[in-house]
């Protein structure tokens, strides 16, 4: 396990989106976005910089429309990325969580790499924009990312009302969440199941 290279490169490309993304699970917290959508590069900033994993996304989209079909596309490529680079969980934590302070906000993460996809969205966001970026997009994003991966995840507003120090650190505790459950199990080599299979 030790030796395995945990990394991918996957494209997409539709009618709306194309988009190249490449993700090293054990990286530097290295990101290298060209999106079009500032806002999103800046998640994914802290999403890999606190999950000390390498990203790079190439992407354009039809944002003369609007910003859904990207930032979805994104959440699927990523999502499908995380699950090709981490092979059969063999050796894996599984499990992660992180709880992320941003000022007054407090938001809590949770994530089982399960195979069975699931989110719990308990953001309360009181902005429907930061800047041009439309903060519904985020639990599109969210719903993209684990249902394409297989990764229960739950999402949990504390306490807190800036929209973006909420965002901020449910993007932060994603990464660590995700740093965690990665983790190497040296207790534990085999699949991290009782059942033998994830």
């Amino acid at each position: 396990m030790a030796n395995q290279q945990r990394r991918t490169t996957l494209s997409r490309k539709t009618k709306e989106t194309s988009i190249t993304l490449s993700v090293n699970l054990d990286g530097k917290g290295q990101a290298t976005l060209k999106t079009g959508v500032g806002f999103l590069e800046h998640m994914l900033t802290l999403l890999a910089g606190n999950g000390l994993l390498d990203l790079t996304v190439k992407a354009q989209g039809d944002l003369q429309v609007d910003q859904h079909h990207l930032v979805e596309d994104i959440g699927i490529l990523l999502g499908q990325a995380l699950a090709k680079a981490w092979k059969d969980k063999r050796g894996i934590t599984r499990y992660g969580w992180a709880l992320i302070p941003m000022d007054e906000s407090l938001v809590q993460v949770a994530l089982d790499l399960s195979g069975r996809p699931y989110l719990g969205y308990g953001l309360k966001l009181r902005q429907r924009k930061v800047g041009q970026f439309d903060t519904e997009l985020v639990l599109e994003f969210f719903r993209a990312l684990t249902n394409s991966a297989g990764i229960t995840a739950h999402i949990v507003q504390v306490s807190g009302g800036n929209t973006h120090h909420l965002l901020e650190a449910a993007f932060k505790g994603f990464g660590r969440a995700l740093r965690q459950a990665l983790s190497r199990d040296t207790r534990r080599p085999g699949i991290p199941s009782t059942k033998g299979r994830l």
